[in-house]
């Protein structure tokens, strides 16, 4: 399990934070509007990636189940045909409506409509790698999209200060560097995926949607949950927004660990291999997590800030939070290969219906200090709900038969 999960963190470290933290380092010499336009570029990209999500992951977890069992052709095929529907519905009206769509984010739009004409129509490619990536999970194979994403990096630091300041294209050149490094990437990362071979007719494109759905569905609504916090911490100034926003990327390195344990845990499940005890592992990796950062706080806080007041105080206060979220997001790749992801959707819902009323009654007695209080307790409440009944739910992927003679070629290497 461990094997499996540490190449998925070292890729979700490099692919969901290594490439806009490059990009923000190198245009920070571009000034502070500079800055603002890739930060929201990024966010805006992370948003778009959450409404895709339901592909990658419905892939992986019906490549899982039906590999040596059943053929994947349908899957991988399905899978292209989404990506293609999705990023048109995504990408175009994206690049159509940037400039609107920027003013949503700053009051200085005409930057970020300009990395927004680049970014938005670049998110076909981002959204092909994952296809690619997830029938490579899918298939037992997390060392090929680890090697993919330091690929992706390594394009990246080199193609950022010259398209944005050999080339003279400011942001424009950061967007442009990063969609070429994915396409760069991409078509190393297709010819891990073309010698497959699977007989098989058909689309299963309901079934994907459906499998991945609940992922998804999480993932957007942490989100649309993160961004109502920072309005309720902004509340209390400017100083409070800023450590709050520099905890949270500190934080999310560590934070990493847990989706790693769950993508192992859903692809191990998804294939009937046994994923040990992902709830225990979970909570054990929240604990050490916090210990880090605790350990941690001041003196890495200190490298982006020269008061590192209130992000120390965030982050002493995530142990609360991180033990019973590494435990929740863990085993939620049990419940979502497993067909339950549905419940994970709704623990996780009703973990914030009560973090947010909390948020605002506990925040006007302890200031932000109940604004961290009530992410603890969300946490708690949607872990206790993602374990409810789990006696009556099956250890492995639902209706799955016996393995036997393989449907597709052998895997790349890696596995």
């Amino acid at each position: 399990m461990l094997r499996l999960a540490l190449p998925i963190y070292v890729e979700l470290l490099t692919a969901v934070v290594a490439v806009g933290v490059i990009d923000l380092f190198w245009v920070s010499g571009l000034g502070a509007a500079a800055i603002a336009a890739v930060t929201v570029g990024t966010t805006a990209e992370y948003l778009a990636y959450g409404l895709f999500l339901a592909v990658p992951t419905g892939i992986t977890v019906l490549i899982g189940r039906r590999d040596g069992t059943a053929p994947l052709a349908p899957v991988i095929r399905t899978g292209w045909a989404l990506w293609a529907a999705f990023s048109l519905a995504i990408a175009v009206p994206g690049v159509l409506l940037r400039e609107p769509l920027a003013a949503l984010f700053t009051d200085s739009p005409a930057l970020t409509a300009d990395f927004f004409l680049i970014s938005l129509a670049g998110l076909p490619v981002f959204f092909a790698q994952t296809v690619v990536d997830g029938i490579l999970k899918g298939l037992g194979n997390t060392t090929t999209p680890m090697r993919n994403a330091l690929i992706c990096n390594g394009l990246v630091i080199a193609l950022d200060p010259l398209f944005i300041y050999g080339l003279d294209l400011g942001v424009q050149g950061a967007a442009l560097a990063t969609v070429l490094a994915r396409l760069i990437t991409l078509l190393i990362a297709l010819l891990s995926v073309v010698r497959l071979r699977s007989p098989g007719r058909g689309l299963v494109a309901g079934t994907v949607i459906r499998t991945g759905l609940p992922m998804s569905g999480d993932f957007l609504a942490r989100s649309l949950v993160g961004m109502a916090l920072v309005e309720i911490v902004a509340g209390f100034g400017t100083a409070e927004v800023a450590g709050y926003g520099i905890g949270q990327k500190i934080m999310l390195a560590g934070v990493m660990v847990f989706y790693a344990l769950r993508q192992a845990a859903m692809i191990r499940t998804a294939r009937s291999e046994s994923a040990g005890s992902p709830l225990w592992l979970g909570l054990g990796s929240g604990a050490v997590v916090a210990i880090v950062l605790n350990v941690a706080a001041t003196p890495v806080a200190g490298l982006f800030t020269a008061d590192p007041e209130v992000a120390v105080g965030f982050l002493r206060w995530m142990t609360l939070y991180l033990v019973p979220f590494g435990g929740l997001i863990a085993v939620g790749g049990v419940l979502q290969a497993s067909g339950r992801g549905s419940r994970l959707l709704a623990a996780t819902l009703a973990g914030f219906a009560v973090q947010l009323p909390l948020a605002y009654l506990l925040s006007s007695w302890l200031g932000v200090t109940g604004v961290w209080l009530s992410m603890a307790a969300g946490a708690s409440i949607s872990l206790a709900g993602a374990l409810a009944r789990r006696a009556d739910a099956p250890g492995s992927a639902r209706d799955r038969a016996p393995r036997s003679t393989r449907t597709a070629a052998d895997p790349p290497s890696g596995r």
